[in-house]
């Protein structure tokens, strides 16, 4: 009986002994628009990005990828639109909800949203028939959501991404010819 308390008193003593645990350190995430620039070159014809309202919910579906930006929609849509022009590669097919023309006090915000996308079609959809086309591909290809802090209703931007340098145009033609050998 004395052993099994000399070793249970043994135990403890060990046990006790142990070094001082450390706090876990983090690193601080990378900014949004680094984690950002990393994924648009592996980017291409037929993903998406999503710059969502504060309300745009956590998805479960695999080809999802989630970026807090803590910015607002259009802070992020500038910055993401601007990287996407300087690409090679893909073009952006820019979507607005059409309910937000709807939404009470918005002119400004989408007057904002229209200097953004000066120079590019902007084309207005209901917001299910957005998420309808997204849908589409989604379960096939990546869709990137840029989540921000902005609390307006309808206040999404979605973006296609298109070949840049090959057209429907180019790609018909492509078409027209193997036909006809």
């Amino acid at each position: 009986m004395r052993s099994y308390f000399q070793i249970a008193v043994a135990v403890v003593c060990l046990f006790s002994c142990k070094p001082e645990s450390k706090p876990v350190t983090t690193t601080p995430s990378l900014a949004w628009q680094t984690q950002l620039d990393s994924l648009l070159p592996l980017m291409g014809h037929r993903n998406w990005i999503i710059i969502a309202d504060k309300a745009f919910p956590l998805q479960s579906a695999p080809g999802m990828v989630y970026i807090n930006t803590d910015a607002t929609v259009p802070e992020v849509a500038r910055y993401t639109v601007q990287q996407l022009n300087k690409g090679s590669h893909v073009s952006p097919i820019l979507y607005l909800d059409k309910e937000l023309s709807f939404v009470p006090d918005t002119q400004s915000y989408r007057d904002t949203l229209q200097q953004i996308f000066k120079g590019q079609a902007v084309q207005a959809m209901l917001h299910d028939s957005v998420f309808a086309k997204m849908d589409k591909t989604a379960g096939l290809f990546k869709v990137v959501v840029l989540k921000t802090n902005t609390t307006l209703a309808y206040s999404s931007v979605f973006i296609n991404l298109d070949c840049k340098y090959w057209s429907a145009a180019k790609e018909q033609q492509l078409r027209e010819a193997m036909k006809t050998k």
